[in-house]
């Protein structure tokens, strides 16, 4: 089967929209945000989160976020996926049914609508940056987030409980 003449008009307005696409005329401003502008909100647990919302993304998130030592983030999901870099401290993690450990230097992967909490190890605050898809979310109005609290996926889900995994 062909395609129509409507659907190869759609295909050569689409081909001609990226004509423009070639120009190196930057209109962006805020190229350049310090982690000194964050904006630091306090969650409804100890973590606080570090907003950076100048930055001109268009599909993806940046924040901050601290946890002080022997401290959590809530236990929380959102339809969104992110991805923390541990920039300092270590920790664990509870996503979805699996346990987790993180050092300074990890990437901590949360997949999306999965419930996970963070958590700090004594002795060192945490510092890490998050990154999500979140605006690429909100552009197509399909963003959520929900939070349980300051409770363990343990206490969430009773039995279910988290399975370690190793590193």
């Amino acid at each position: 089967m062909g395609l129509s003449n409507a659907e190869l008009d759609d295909f050569a307005r689409s081909m001609a929209r990226a004509e423009g696409r070639d120009s190196q005329e930057v209109t962006e401003e805020n190229l350049v945000v310090s982690s000194t502008e964050a904006h630091w909100v306090q969650t409804g647990s100890p973590s606080q989160i570090g907003l950076l919302l100048r930055i001109p993304a268009r599909a993806f998130e940046f924040f901050l976020q601290k946890i002080p030592a022997g401290e959590a983030s809530d236990l929380h999901r959102h339809v969104h996926e992110s991805v923390h870099f541990v920039l300092h401290g270590s920790g664990r993690s509870e996503i979805g049914d699996q346990g987790v450990q993180w050092n300074t230097g990890d990437f901590v992967y949360t997949p999306p609508w999965v419930w996970h909490r963070h958590y700090a190890d004594d002795g060192l605050d945490v510092e890490m940056i998050v990154i999500e898809n979140s605006r690429l979310l909100a552009a197509l109005d399909a963003t959520q987030r929900e939070t349980l609290g300051n409770i363990t996926f343990a206490q969430a889900f009773g039995s279910r409980g988290t399975r370690s995994a190793d590193r």
